[in-house]
């Protein structure tokens, strides 16, 4: 009797470990590059400085505590948030916007392309269904809202930026997939291409149409899927197009590549840059709100579209709280912060468009 339950334990295990969700294993060419690439060592990629989990004084078991027993004031909001809709497919070619879709997901249109940034719509930033829930309303767009999208864009494989069901419903609307070293693997186990995956080591790049080019630039976080960290790449990226230099922040506690990205490819139209779900316990991997500034300032940005809030709650902080001290802090910098409501336009050609504090409603 004892056996029979033990392998149906093990059938159970196995069955769960290799559902899609998790994504695919790394083989054949694919793991030989990740093996030569100088950022990876002793079977897991590395981060440029040393890059603890937590930060010193605290451990898993306090850490976990505190995250059973939080009674962090509105960690998540009492009543729905302002959202707006607009029909991405009626947008005309030769407009240059973006559209924040909470969090880290995001579209844009620049110079006649399509761009999809690490797009969660599904509802929950978790393999468990029903868990780390949206918050209610928040999930305005889903993949029929679509038009075709020339490039995804995904900055690593965690499930707040990488979502499956998300990437299956968008699937055949996607012609090509940017991402770091390994991160293909999962996109294969989903029934794409290898032609249509394009990975990147750090300060690789790729011509991916006349006048676009994209480079992968490093980033200072962890990612994985399944049990094991760090067996894939998580990254930032630098876009240039024909008439604009974007850089796509992903995840990214402060460190040194913030200043020589900015000496290297700067200075930028735009910085897409993490603002929320930060913790003194983290950040070694997550941006601090008083490191915000500098890590703008250190890019030299122009324009800054501060991401990572506004739909999950994943630390102990109010949900309006990121927001409210990006905008606080950037006032009277030199560059401007622009904080659409989820789900609005935002002109990426015009430097006097307004934002209401939606905040505080």
């Amino acid at each position: 009797m004892i056996l029979t339950i033990l392998i149906l334990l093990a059938a159970v295990a196995v069955y769960l470990y290799n559902l899609p969700v998790f994504g695919g294993e790394f083989s054949g060419k694919r793991l030989i590059r990740m093996k030569q690439s100088p950022n990876y060592k002793d079977g897991t990629f590395q981060n440029q400085s040393f890059t603890p989990s937590l930060a010193e004084g605290y451990t898993m078991r306090k850490v976990l505590w505190e995250f059973l027993t939080d009674k962090t004031e509105n960690k998540i909001p009492k009543t729905q948030l302002p959202t707006q809709k607009i029909n991405l497919k009626e947008q005309p070619i030769t407009d240059n916007f973006l559209v924040w879709m909470g969090h880290s997901s995001y579209y844009f249109q620049v110079d006649g392309k399509r761009f999809l940034v690490d797009p969660v719509f599904s509802g929950n930033a978790s393999p468990i269904p029903r868990t780390t829930k949206a918050f209610a309303g928040t999930d305005v767009y889903s993949a029929e809202d679509f038009p075709e999208i020339d490039f995804l864009i995904i900055s690593h494989d965690h499930y707040d930026h990488l979502d499956y069901k998300t990437v299956k419903s968008l699937k055949p609307k996607i012609d090509k997939v940017i991402c770091g070293l390994g991160v293909g693997s999962h996109f294969e186990k989903w029934g794409f291409d290898d032609d249509q995956i394009v990975e990147l080591d750090w300060y690789e790049d790729e011509i991916i149409s006349k006048g676009f080019k994209i480079t992968s630039t490093p980033a200072r976080h962890f990612s994985g899927r399944r049990f094991k960290r760090n067996n894939t790449l998580w990254s930032s990226y630098v876009l240039q197009t024909p008439t604009k230099k974007i850089f796509i922040g992903g995840d990214s506690g402060y460190d040194f590549h913030f200043k020589e990205i900015g000496e290297k490819f700067g200075p930028f139209d735009w910085a897409i840059l993490e603002n929320g779900q930060y913790n003194e316990k983290w950040r070694y991997i997550h941006t601090l709100p008083e490191e915000f500034i500098k890590v703008a300032e250190e890019l030299n940005a122009k324009k800054v579209l501060p991401v990572h809030s506004g739909k999950f709650s994943l630390a102990q902080h109010a949900w309006n709280e990121p927001l409210e001290k990006v905008f606080e802090n950037s006032r009277g910098k030199s560059f401007k912060i622009s904080t659409p409501i989820i789900g609005s336009k935002l002109d990426l050609d015009d430097d006097l468009q307004i934002f209401i504090e939606w905040w505080k409603s």
